[in-house]
């Protein structure tokens, strides 16, 4: 029997991993009950109404990315309901974040009907035992995480505060954020599950809880309808490559972006002589950094043919040419690997989450048209149908030896220069992947074309010709990296983030 080893964002998600590894499930199976623990017992992080990317590396074939994204809804809505059902809100998250909630922020959810697929394409075991995990945390209520604490303290009333359905799951009698520990049971979860156990991801899309979610939808403004749940299909992807040392990395392509500047850093990173773009001179990282991040927000989101701009993107980070590419919390992820070379990277998000909880589903939903960085011509200028832009880039790595890696994070515009910092970590130094994974972190941001550096305590930054940020610690800001290996002759190696209290298991 196979063993599984996995990496994610909580001990008891990992667990169940671990638990479906030890049943005979493959890292396939592991990763998706993993996943479908988190969507459930991490609330305001993530929930069953989201989009996800799934990166699987077979042993014995090419790598693929399952897209589950969002998509844009409104097939058949009048043109009168478009704009309407929103509320801006600005909560003190990360610095300050402004985005857009409500029933019309919520996109066409793909979280399930990706996991469903990669299920039946890759998996071992039936969709049911998958399920079931998830389905006994909601049964028995599960305590609070760290994490879904540090966020609801600054979104639990403005995001989550003005739904009564929502309202009531993570606040006491008295009016009070629950705290971390206290058991959460939300009501109408587990007879969700159950349907989603017995009938496959259909039943979210075509059963009671469709009908449930779109009729929320229509009586408070918002776009999501049954033709768009019932014309949701994920997509399989030809994933973005890059040659790294002796690896080879897959990860997230177009329509996403997270992928694309993921792997455009990476190959500068790789161009770069020991000592100017490496870790070894944080100016030059935040020069990589800048350079992507910028090309990404001057002229990825705003393209209409997104494909040929990556493609030049990632041509001119083949040869190390900068020059050509400048001018004058809410996700989680799940890694995990066998021993028989299989990987498998899952990374789901609900944008900062809408507050809507249709009633009777005990299922939050997303808030992806809402996520202003990431819409920057608005919210509703896509035609229904289309998958929204997204930051994440689960990402997969072999080597020449048959060693296989997952590896991937949350945390919004962060995702891409936290995985960046691990794999240049392990890959460029001696240090070890659970070192490479705890090490401090800097982010540049960009705003307005201005560029500021984010870093953790326990960087030498020295005197930066850039404002900075400066977080004292390490914060749940700069991601939530999660990482698993399987190298032949020494068997795994795990890492999970202590800036999300994530948990790591072997199975038996």
């Amino acid at each position: 029997m196979k063993r599984v080893a996995v990496a994610t964002s909580s001990p008891i998600s990992a667990e169940a991993g671990a638990r479906i590894g030890s049943k005979g499930g493959n890292a396939v199976d592991s990763a998706i009950a993993a996943s479908l623990v988190c969507m459930v017992t991490e609330p305001g992080i993530v929930s069953l109404g989201s989009g996800g990317f799934l990166t699987i590396w077979p042993p014995d074939g090419p790598p693929v990315v399952i897209d589950g994204y969002v998509e844009m809804p409104g097939r058949g809505v009048s043109a009168d309901r478009i704009g309407g059902g929103v509320r801006q809100v600005h909560i003190g998250y990360g610095g300050g974040v402004d985005t857009t909630v409500g029933h019309g922020s919520v996109g066409t959810p793909g979280t399930l009907a990706a996991l469903g697929a990669a299920a039946e394409r890759y998996g071992h075991l039936p969709w049911s035992e998958l399920v079931e995990p998830a389905r006994e945390h909601a049964e028995r209520g599960f305590p609070l995480p760290q994490a879904s604490f540090d966020y609801l303290k600054y979104s639990h009333e403005r995001i989550f505060g003005w739904t009564e359905e929502s309202y009531d799951v993570i606040h006491t009698p008295e009016g009070r954020l629950r705290q971390v520990g206290d058991t959460i049971v939300i009501p109408g979860l587990v007879e969700s599950l159950r349907a989603i156990a017995d009938e496959g991801p259909a039943a979210f899309y075509e059963g009671e809880i469709a009908r449930c979610i779109v009729d929320d939808s229509v009586a408070n403004g918002g776009l999501l309808t049954a033709e768009d749940l019932r014309c949701y299909r994920p997509v399989v992807r030809e994933p973005l490559l890059a040659e790294i040392q002796d690896w080879t990395i897959a990860t997230n392509p177009p329509p996403a972006l997270g992928g694309a500047a993921l792997a455009a850093m990476l190959l500068l990173m790789e161009k770069a002589p020991p000592g100017t773009g490496r870790l070894e001179n944080l100016e030059g990282l935040i020069q990589v950094q800048g350079t992507v991040l910028d090309y990404r927000h001057r002229v990825l989101e705003k393209s209409d043919h997104v494909d040929p701009d990556v493609d030049r993107l990632l041509e001119a980070a083949r040869l190390g040419d900068i020059g050509t590419l400048t001018d004058a919390p809410s996700t989680v992820h799940t890694s995990a690997v066998d021993d028989s070379g299989l990987a498998c990277a899952i990374t789901v998000s609900f944008g900062y989450g809408s507050g809507v909880m249709p009633p009777g589903t005990g299922i939050v939903m997303n808030n992806c048209l809402g996520e202003l960085e990431l819409n920057p011509r608005g919210l509703h200028t896509l035609r229904p149908g289309s998958r929204l832009p997204s930051n994440m880039a689960p990402s997969a790595g072999r080597r020449g030896d048959g060693a296989v890696l997952a590896i991937g994070s949350p945390g919004a515009s962060r995702i891409t220069t936290a995985i960046l910092q691990v794999l240049a970590r392990f890959l460029y130094t001696d240090v070890s992947l659970p070192e490479a994974v705890a090490a401090p972190r800097l982010h540049v941001e960009i705003s307005d074309g201005k560029l500021r550096v984010a870093y953790e305590e326990g960087l030498d930054v020295g005197a930066l010709p850039h404002p900075s940020h400066h977080f004292e610690g390490t914060s749940m800001y700069f991601g939530g990296v999660g990482a698993a290996l399987w190298e032949p002759g020494s068997g795994f190696t795990l890492a999970a983030d202590p800036r999300r209290q994530g948990g790591t298991a072997v199975s038996d």
